[in-house]
């Protein structure tokens, strides 16, 4: 059976994995809104790579100050200057990149992604051989290795979470200002070369926050996915902020959770099969489902609302065309099947359903010949489509100078989204028409 969340919370075993890797998430997720709304998502990349010299380095000053087995608290916290040391260095040649050698943003974050990198692994390949014990503890800050966590470790998060809560709660107004527009906070007096220093510091800082749950290659991701998923619920910062340190702080959970539930289970249904779930990816994989589902799925601006909203459009584009070309027949004519198929590009199945729909609504009727006839509101609404269609094409004319032969294809499209204060407008503009370039009739205007 599966454990209760509270457990997660009270397990000697447990406790400590889950708060600490709830805390880091919630540090990350929280500097993750800044990089994400500075549109510098590689930057976290290029950090949390650059600190794995500094996780080797560390590692090696531990084993020499406190002998070849070190205490785990020693490690960490020489593991974690380390890492914040290179961290910082590579914030520094990125600057210098950009700023002296005039390299691009993109350029100067992936040479350093990668010299970096290429520096941890050569040092770690020395003390394989040479410290095969601090080896192995520095292997565990490459993928992360949440699972060893202590009491030590809450403590330690919970202080450097703290400070980058605090830190975004004081310098909020100069975040906000900074982050939107530069030029501006420049104006009003702040003093941007040192918020920018201060955002810098807090992805340093966050960074090497995770090292620890999620390791080097997976921390960035905690950048990306809470506050892209938080995007999609809202446009201000401050919700912003609220909904991915959420996403966060769930996604520490759930990673922990699953990780050990899952592999429970698992190896209960097949018992001679071992399939460990790592809890680092395990939270990246939670974060990511949680952000893709938000992108299909948010009320506003997921795929799925979006494309539903288009299918809406078309829809409803369609009706006023068919309404639109009975119409053109004659406002009380009657229109067999075949004569409305022949001037749309659908399947006859499909406009039979949307003949059915419109008859429901109210817009036509159908007669005991088989014939279709508009009803007062189906006139009344096909009107007012012609009636747009062809002031637009007089504007064309009249206000941008377009050939007769080139506004149709326009006015077809513009028809259906010309709201009643355009139209409105149109008319003044165009003094009352009567008819349109192709000298034809414009409807009056009548409310529906």
């Amino acid at each position: 059976m599966l454990r209760s969340p509270l457990n997660y919370f009270i397990d000697p075993v447990l406790k400590a994995p889950t708060i600490g890797c709830m805390l880091m998430c919630l540090a990350a997720s929280l500097v993750g809104v800044l990089v994400f709304l500075r549109k510098e998502s590689l930057l976290g990349e290029s950090l949390s790579h650059a600190a794995y010299p500094g996780i080797i380095f560390g590692v090696v000053l531990a084993g020499f100050l406190f002998g070849d087995s070190p205490n785990e608290t020693s490690i960490a916290v020489t593991v974690l200057a380390g890492a914040y040391v290179t961290s910082f260095i590579g914030l520094k040649v990125i600057a210098w990149l950009e700023e002296r050698l005039r390299l691009r943003s993109d350029s100067a974050l992936t040479f350093v992604l990668a010299t970096f990198m290429g520096i941890g692994l050569t040092a770690a390949s020395h003390i394989q051989f040479t410290h095969t014990a601090l080896y192995r503890q520095a292997q565990s800050y490459l993928f992360g290795q949440a699972a060893t966590m202590t009491d030590q470790h809450i403590y330690m998060y919970a202080i450097l979470a703290g400070i980058t809560i605090a830190m975004v709660l004081l310098f909020y107004k100069e975040l906000q200002v900074i982050t939107f527009d530069r030029d501006f906070a420049r104006t009003v007096g702040f003093n941007v070369p040192f918020i920018d220093l201060l955002v810098f510091l807090l992805i340093v800082l966050a960074v090497v926050l995770g090292l620890r749950s999620v390791g080097v290659v997976l921390i960035s991701a905690m950048f990306i996915a809470p506050p892209v998923a938080a995007r999609q619920y809202t446009n201000r910062m401050s919700i912003m902020f609220l909904i991915a340190g959420t996403i966060g702080v769930v996604s520490g959970f759930l990673g922990n959770y699953l990780s050990v539930e899952v592999a429970t289970v698992l190896e209960e249904w097949y018992p001679g099969l071992r399939l460990p779930l790592p809890t680092g990816p395990m939270i990246i994989i939670v974060a990511s489902i949680i952000c893709i589902l938000s992108l299909l799925l948010a009320p506003e601006r997921g795929l799925l609302r979006r494309l539903l909203r288009m299918a809406r459009f078309r829809y409803d584009c369609l009706c006023e065309n068919i309404l639109k070309s009975i119409w053109l027949h004659g406002a009380r004519a009657h229109i067999a099947f075949d004569e409305i198929a022949k001037y749309q590009g659908i399947s006859r199945c499909y406009l039979h359903i949307i003949l059915f729909k419109l008859m429901v609504d109210g817009w036509m009727v159908k007669m005991r010949s088989g014939s279709y006839r508009l009803t007062k509101d189906g006139r009344l609404r096909a009107s007012r489509i012609i009636r747009l269609h062809r002031l637009w094409e007089l504007y064309l004319t009249d206000q941008l100078g377009l050939g007769v032969e080139r506004i149709h294809r326009n006015a077809e499209e513009m028809e259906h989204i010309l709201t009643p204060e355009i139209e409105e407008q149109l008319t003044q503009l165009l003094q009352h028409p009567t008819s349109d370039p192709h000298h034809q009739p414009i409807p009056p205007r009548r409310p529906l």
